[in-house]
């Protein structure tokens, strides 16, 4: 299948289980969760109810009905912004801010005349904290911050932010894209008072999932109104949860998938996951500090990022590379500004891109010197 180094785009490839879990639903059942009272149909209630259990106790959280569905950690940030953010609300965000985040608070600073402000990072992508406690103002409604940048890698000081956002009685949302399912995350612990999160990329899942853990008690707005199996004579999108932010036929065939992509991360064990990733990056940046012009981005310790390595060659288009690697070397990489233009921003990239690994479970060293070879030959 060649090399696969892009899984901070989506992880690849799945656990066999998940697959077969989804083909099995499909084939077997195949029915809508919460629209029938017969069987078939009450089975694919239980099992969305079982995959909401195993969101929930991964991130530390009990309040299952609570545990949001929706089709990706987009839909799951812009179901939090908008439903959170009202005329004239300031907004705290970091530097490395995916697009999912930071275009729905450039619509949402058009449209409704909110405030942001983007807390400075050094090149490496580190925030301090302080920094943020700084521009707190009075009409602070919302801290939003990603666990980890999806271009430097580098992981977020979400503890602290969280102590400082729980002490100034402002919301805390977490996009976890890149963490979820390989850095151990308690929402509790960590003052989170929403964590959006997406099945396809570390929790090894399928394309079609994600969620919004909603621990706090704010009034969210529906981002939708339509069907929910219940209530139907009721005019009005249902007030209670998981009803009154899940609307329309959920994804349970992509659910059942989710639901084995996460006991299998339970079977393995997060610690044991990470330290996988850990060596394998630890190891990469080794071997890729010994490429012939290259020049890398982030942190260099495996301690401060997860599998996310962006570089570039020098005199060598970041999409050339990527195309070369592919056709002579069937090595899969990602390049240009992976939806992070801020990120590019801060390390002087947006008008060229640059080059990305993507580490995954499922990759091993001998890839990394596969590739390394690969990148000196296309220089030669």
């Amino acid at each position: 299948m060649g090399i696969y180094l892009d899984n901070a785009a989506t992880s690849y490839p799945k656990p066999e289980i998940v697959a077969k879990a989804m083909y099995d639903f499909m084939i077997n059942n195949g029915t809508s969760s919460g629209r029938g009272s017969y069987q078939k149909a009450m089975q694919s209630d239980f099992l969305v109810y079982e995959t909401r259990k195993l969101v929930g106790d991964l991130f530390k959280f009990k309040d299952y009905k609570k545990v949001i569905f929706t089709s990706n950690v987009t839909e799951s940030l812009n179901l939090a912004l908008r439903g959170i953010l009202e005329e004239n609300d300031h907004v705290i965000t970091s530097s490395l801010e995916h697009n999912a985040v930071w275009r729905c608070l450039k619509t949402l600073e058009k449209e409704i005349n909110i405030t942001i402000t983007k807390v400075k990072a050094s090149k490496e992508g580190y925030t301090n904290p302080l920094d943020v406690e700084k521009e707190i103002k009075n009409n602070t409604k919302l801290i939003v911050f990603n666990h980890a940048s999806n271009v430097l890698g580098t992981i977020q000081p979400i503890d602290e932010i969280g102590k400082i956002a729980k002490e100034n009685n402002i919301l805390f949302l977490v996009d976890a894209a890149q963490t979820a399912g390989v850095i151990d995350i308690d929402v509790n612990k960590s003052n989170i008072d929403l964590l959006a999160f997406t099945g396809h990329k570390s929790l090894l899942g399928p394309m079609g999932t994600g969620g919004l853990i909603v621990n706090c008690d704010y009034d969210i707005k529906p981002l939708k109104a339509g069907g929910t199996g219940g209530d139907s004579a009721y005019e009005y999108q249902p007030d209670y949860y998981p009803n009154k932010l899940e609307t329309g036929t959920l994804n349970v065939s992509g659910l059942a998938g989710l639901k084995e992509a996460i006991k299998f991360i339970n079977k393995e064990t997060i610690q044991k996951i990470h330290t996988k990733e850990t060596e394998v990056v630890d190891y990469a940046i080794d071997k890729l500090s010994n490429v012939k012009n290259i020049e890398i981005y982030g942190p260099k310790k495996s301690d401060d990022i997860v599998g996310v390595i962006s570089f570039n060659l020098k005199n060598k288009r970041a999409e050339d590379v990527v195309n070369e690697l592919d056709l002579k070397h069937n090595i899969m990489l990602r390049a240009g500004l992976h939806c992070a233009p801020n990120a590019h921003e801060l390390i002087g990239t947006k008008d060229i891109g640059s080059i990305r690994i993507g580490i995954g479970y499922f990759n091993e060293k001998h890839e990394v010197d596969t590739l390394v070879y690969a990148l000196n030959e296309i220089q030669d």
